[in-house]
């Protein structure tokens, strides 16, 4: 999809507010009620648009953001991961990790996957790394986390897609 100019208005008017009408974005951006209804509608199907609300975590009993950074052992994942029992593993694992919004190849700090995960406490937190370490230990070259306390005082950006919007309709940050 060749996107235009009003496509990164309405997508990042709609990252601001998803419950925004359609007559009151088209009154922000400056165009018609129906420009945005039918431009709407070709975002939806073509970027599979989902939406969701972003709660304040911490109100709902959740303390613990994590990003969890991890390496396969080479000389086993090369072998293991074209074997579909291993990718079986894999996926049913993934899929009983309801807590888990995040997980994928990538790298950075000497790491090629990482995860992101929420927990209601410390302890939750430290039965699901003991999960993982059972699961998949022996697989593992390393495996390390970064916890958010989303309690603290000291978060000094909530997680929002308000500022990405700003980015993604001005093409860099603002």
């Amino acid at each position: 999809m060749r996107m235009k100019d009003v496509d990164f208005k309405i997508l990042a008017g709609l990252m601001k507010n998803s419950k925004i009408s359609d007559r009151k974005l088209a009154d922000l951006i400056g165009v018609s009620q129906p420009t945005i209804t039918r431009r709407r509608a070709r975002l939806e199907a073509e970027l599979s648009l989902d939406y969701t609300v972003i709660p304040d975590f911490s109100k709902l009993g959740i303390e613990i953001m994590a990003f969890h950074f991890s390496n396969w052992k080479a000389e086993e994942y090369d072998s293991l991961s074209r074997t579909s029992d291993f990718q079986k593993r894999i996926a049913e694992f993934i899929k009983g990790q309801n807590n888990m919004i995040l997980i994928s190849s990538g790298q950075g700090c000497g790491q090629s996957r990482v995860g992101v995960s929420f927990h209601r406490d410390y302890s939750e937190y430290v039965a699901y790394r003991a999960k993982v370490q059972e699961e998949w230990g022996a697989h593992l070259a390393n495996y390390e986390s970064f916890i958010i306390s989303l309690k603290s005082d000291r978060i000094l950006r909530p997680l929002t897609l308000k500022y990405l919007a700003d980015y993604i309709q001005n093409g860099r940050s603002t």
